[in-house]
């Protein structure tokens, strides 16, 4: 979940740049986005910002001030949902007296969530007003508008997504690595590779699903048999690599109806 704002935003930055108008330059003659330095300084921002965000919610959390975090030991799904097992003496009242069994878990994502919408605030408006005056507000309101709809998908399924988070992180950031490359009007080899490597913005976006990937990969091996696990990171490029060799075969002007 903490991921979660940090591509969110990267999104909707790219998503607004696209809608900007750009001087001429050669990514436009060739009917590719430049990526001009002022949306390189919203996406830094955007990592500075969560980043801030989730050191000061270890921070805040018990014992405060440092980076440690005491919690027990999740057992079972219902360890998350606490409040649907308070106890009804005798079928009459039900006593709202159950607590958050894997504190500070649970709590601790409200806190990230209500960090990151306090440095949205503070520090975006200044630089997407100087960067990129018009669309970078965009990306602002749509945080707003995001943030809550993650603090209530946590609220519901946090317990869900405690346990299922690597495998989703790992499917997600294929589908997006491969919907990032489906979007290329020229899918051979060679164009490919060649629009990859010198768009400074494809490059970026490679990364930050590698990036992802990889992350998923660590996770769901649970630093294990380290030497072992650290040897799945290189399958991080995995999908990249198929989808570059395979693209030829699923082009649509191949298929001849008979």
């Amino acid at each position: 979940m903490a991921l979660l704002p940090l591509s969110l935003h990267w999104f909707c930055i790219d998503l607004a740049a696209k809608r900007r108008r750009y001087r001429p330059c050669e990514a436009i003659i060739h009917n590719k986005l430049c990526f001009t330095r002022g949306v390189l300084v919203l996406h830094v921002s955007a990592v500075v910002e969560t980043v801030l965000a989730a050191v000061l919610a270890v921070l805040l959390a018990y014992p405060r001030w440092t980076f440690s975090l005491r919690s027990c030991r999740v057992q079972r799904l219902s360890d998350w949902y606490t409040m649907l097992h308070n106890p009804n003496p005798n079928y009459e009242h039900t006593l709202h007296c159950t607590q958050e069994a894997v504190y500070p878990l649970y709590t601790i994502v409200f806190v990230y969530y209500s960090l990151c919408l306090v440095f949205l605030l503070l520090v975006r408006p200044i630089l997407a007003d100087k960067c990129l005056p018009v669309r970078g507000k965009t990306s602002i309101y749509a945080a707003m508008y995001l943030l809550p709809i993650l603090a209530l998908l946590h609220a519901v399924s946090a317990g869900l997504l405690y346990y299922s988070f690597p495998y989703i992180t790992i499917i997600l950031s294929v589908i997006s690595s491969a919907a990032h490359f489906a979007f290329q009007l020229d899918q051979s080899m060679k164009s490919l590779v060649v629009t990859t490597l010198r768009n400074v913005r494809n490059l970026v976006i490679l990364f930050g699903h590698w990036m992802f990937h990889a992350y998923g990969i660590v996770a769901v091996a649970e630093l294990r048999q380290l030497p072992f696990r650290v040897a799945f990171l290189a399958l991080v490029p995995l999908p990249v690599v198929f989808y570059i060799v395979t693209a030829r075969f699923t082009d649509p002007s191949k298929f001849h109806l008979e």
